[in-house]
């Protein structure tokens, strides 16, 4: 089973990917900040576009997916709990739903945290999870509606996924997730190292997503909140992981 991805850059910061499966031509847009983008890659691919699945409902996410669903026909996923405001649904999910996308299966995950009613899209014949604004490429999203607890819980599922798996976040905020990253472990040398590249990478144009979990889990420094290095860096040693996780958090906001 053959299965690509697509990165679109969208609006400032944003991205949407592109889900096609080849042996059956079924094709998935994983949120839709701006349809025009998302349109012209369909287009130049030649792919005819079967589903359009949603994070969550910040409008940086949704606010192109009308438009696009008349242009296309596509039928829209979210979340049941987060129906009220999202875009017209025609299948509602929760956690530990699936579907399939083609010959894959979608398997869904609550990872609410940055949103209550935020979910991602794992695809494992992809060998990718559709994370937007929960787990980023070295870093996380804002926990605006839920609680620290519970986006540690969030972001330790997803941890918990095979360590191949391409992380296919929202933003494009790396670089900046990365300086304050080395304020947490500056002397980790996988961090440092991703840092230059991530750097490199900006300077040419090119994107830093999809990231691997691998990748996230040896330089992200809210997924290694767990760790004893990492709790003694920034004054907690012994902290329970989700009070070491908020207090990264808290300084990311502050930074």
């Amino acid at each position: 089973m053959a299965m690509e991805i697509v990165t679109i850059p969208c609006l400032k910061d944003n991205y949407a990917f592109l889900l096609h499966d080849t042996a059956t031509g079924a094709t998935a847009v994983v949120d839709v900040p701006d349809e025009t983008p998302v349109e012209a890659e369909l287009a130049r691919r030649g792919w005819a576009l079967t589903d359009i699945l949603l994070t969550h409902h910040h409008a940086d996410h949704i606010d192109g997916v009308d438009a696009l669903r008349e242009a296309t026909g596509a039928k829209v996923s979210g979340a049941a709990a987060d129906a009220r405001r999202l875009p017209r649904l025609d299948r509602a999910v929760a956690e530990g739903d699936t579907f399939t996308l083609g010959s894959a299966e979608v398997r869904v995950l609550d990872v609410s945290g940055h949103t209550v009613g935020h979910i991602a899209f794992h695809v494992p014949a992809a060998n990718a999870v559709f994370t937007a604004d929960s787990l980023m490429a070295l870093g996380c999203g804002r926990v605006f509606e839920g609680t620290a607890p519970q986006m540690w819980q969030s972001l330790s599922k997803l941890a918990a996924l095979p360590p191949g798996t391409r992380v296919c976040s929202g933003h494009e905020y790396t670089e900046a997730n990365a300086r304050f990253a080395l304020t947490i472990e500056p002397a980790n040398p996988d961090l440092v190292a991703r840092a230059e590249h991530v750097r490199a990478a900006r300077a040419r144009g090119e994107p830093t997503v999809p990231s691997t979990l691998a990748e996230e889990l040896a330089t992200n420094p809210f997924l290694r909140a767990r760790l004893p290095a990492v709790k003694a860096a920034i004054g907690m040693p012994g902290a329970p992981d989700a009070e070491a996780f908020a207090e990264i958090r808290r300084r990311k906001d502050r930074f």
